[in-house]
């Protein structure tokens, strides 16, 4: 049995393209048993209009992933595309610039709630299904030290809100979640697997 008869045959007429270079999300979706190829494009516009707020963030910016792929995909192919905020008092907290950007995302999120919101666009030539998942993340105190310990070991600049639920901060830090975890590493993927079988 050859690991194409292996994979999970959920959608069985398109071929499954996950365009994201975040090893979170392809670990993720792998884990559905599925057969899927990454295909990534580079200098797509991950902007968005000012008076969006909440879901509609993520959504809309998956939603721009999407059409950039739209153009060159097959007739027999699926794009999934996600976007990830970390959503604090209203506020955007995006990928950290610097070792000091890091730091004061961190002390910000220490000690209350945010939340996690991610926005996923399904995509063929002719359908397009979107939506959000929202996970309220509780942190406990954080010291200066143990920010800057996590900062300057597990380097989260390419995480939104500059942390990995998944690593060393997660373990010490996050006292409860009211939502999927897996949500919060990038991909609400009990959600997708739901919306894929509707597909």
């Amino acid at each position: 049995m050859d690991a194409q008869q292996r994979s999970f045959r959920l959608v069985k007429d398109y071929k499954i393209i996950l365009a994201s270079n975040s090893p979170r999300r392809k670990e993720l979706l792998g884990g559905l048993g599925l057969d899927f190829e990454v295909r990534t494009l580079q200098g797509i516009d991950e902007s968005y209009p000012a008076e969006l707020v909440g879901e509609d963030i993520p959504i809309y910016i998956s939603g721009q992933k999407a059409k950039a792929y739209r153009q060159s995909m097959s007739d027999d192919e699926m794009v999934i595309t996600a976007d990830t905020i970390v959503y604090d008092d209203g506020a955007v907290l995006g990928k950290p610039q610097d070792r000091d950007d890091a730091i004061a995302m961190l002390s910000r999120l220490s000690g209350h709630a945010h939340d996690v919101i991610t926005g996923v666009s399904i995509v063929t030539k002719e359908k397009t299904v979107q939506f959000a998942s929202t996970s309220k993340v509780y942190f406990a105190d954080l010291t200066d030290e143990e920010i800057a310990y996590y900062v300057d070991n597990f380097k989260p600049f390419d995480k939104a809100g500059a942390y990995g639920i998944q690593e060393w901060i997660g373990y010490v830090g996050v006292s409860r979640i009211e939502g999927s975890y897996f949500n919060v590493m990038g991909l609400p993927i009990q959600k997708l697997y739901t919306e894929l079988k509707k597909f």
